[in-house]
Order: structure tokens, then C-alpha cells, then sequence
């Protein structure tokens, strides 16, 4: 009889038990619903970048935060004036920004401080006028695209790392798009391909 008294707790610190247990497991279903909406969100849609450098100025600049845009490219190819994640050719652990310049199949050529593509001069609006596209350091004169391939250009194309040095860019290595930058919150863009008429 002492034992089934001693067994029994008061109603309140019952129900003082009852409540946390209800809220402890409460916070697992959200903390399990949150991860099941969150990674694939950040897997396989969406991904954060942050600016390394100084290859894409005056348009981006070092520790600038971007939102990168990964399944539009799985419904449409990558196009003209796209900025865009890619995994450096040479090693593939490193992630570059740059500018798509040039289309699968399309004829580049670097001449006169501009790119032509098809024989035909870029006009590129989003560059300062006093941008230098100095000539291909690899030596050649055109580049002809492969099916896959993209041409891709820093903006600052003084001080990038780009297809003039280590080639075309298959599309295999394209991670994403850039859709936002949200940091700094004073230069916060939602971006959109540039006019090239």
C-alpha cells in the first residue's frame, strides 16, 4: 500500500510533466519538418555564395552575399549576360563568378579592347567605358564553342581569372545562376540579363 501512495504524483506536477513532454516533442516535429522543407531548398534550389576578390567589379565586390539560383538551368541553358556559379575547370573545389559571354556553338574573337561574338561587337552596357578586354592570354586569336561549352568573363576584366586564361567552361560545371544579392543591405539586387541591343 506504500508503495502505489508513494507512486503517485499530485495532479499538478503531473500535468507540470505532461507539458513539457508536449512541448518537448513539439519542438522535434518542428525542428524535423523544418529540416525536410530547409535542405532540399538549400541542396538543390537555392544556394548562399559570398564575393571572393575582385574579378567582377565595379558590379560586385569582396564579401558581397549572393543567393544563387540552381534549378533554372535545369528547365533552360544558361544564357548571354548571366552571371554565373561555376566549379573552376582545374579544380573543381574552387567556385568562380563570372559573366557568360559566349553560347554553345558561337565563333569569339578578342580584338580592339571587345569581344566579338559572330563577327559581331558586344555591347556591353554593365562594363565602364574605359574597360579593358585585353587578348587572350592562351594565344589564340578565335575560339569556336563546343556544343557544352560557355566563354565566361570577369567584368573587371583587368584582374579575372577567366576563359581568356583557362578556356572555355563546360556546362557540367555551371552551378547556378545569380538571382539576389542580399548583403550589403544598401546594394540588396534581384538581377535580370542584360539588353545587349
Amino acid at each position: 500500500m506504500d508503495n502505489l501512495l508513494s507512486s503517485n504524483l499530485p495532479q499538478e506536477s503531473k500535468s507540470k510533466w505532461q507539458a513539457i513532454s508536449e512541448f518537448f516533442w513539439e519542438m522535434v516535429r518542428v525542428a524535423i519538418i523544418s529540416l525536410v522543407i530547409i535542405l532540399p531548398v538549400r541542396y538543390f534550389l537555392i544556394q548562399p555564395f559570398y564575393v571572393k576578390g575582385a574579378s567582377m567589379e565595379p558590379n560586385f565586390f569582396d564579401h558581397e552575399y549572393l543567393i544563387i539560383d540552381e534549378i533554372g538551368y535545369r528547365f533552360t541553358p544558361p544564357q548571354r549576360g548571366d552571371i554565373v556559379v561555376f566549379k573552376y575547370p582545374k579544380d573543381p573545389k574552387q567556385y568562380f563568378i563570372k559573366r557568360v559571354i559566349g553560347l554553345p556553338g558561337e565563333k569569339i574573337k578578342v580584338q580592339n579592347n571587345a569581344i566579338y561574338v559572330n563577327g559581331t561587337k558586344l555591347n556591353e552596357s554593365y562594363l565602364p567605358a574605359t574597360t579593358e578586354t585585353l587578348l587572350p592570354l592562351r594565344g589564340y586569336g578565335d575560339i569556336t564553342l563546343a556544343n557544352d561549352e560557355y566563354f565566361l568573363l570577369g567584368d573587371n576584366r583587368e584582374q579575372s581569372l577567366d576563359s581568356r586564361i583557362f578556356g572555355p567552361v563546360q556546362r557540367d560545371f555551371i552551378v547556378g545562376r545569380t538571382w539576389i544579392r542580399g548583403w550589403p543591405f544598401n546594394r540588396v539586387t534581384v538581377f535580370d540579363r542584360p539588353n545587349y541591343q
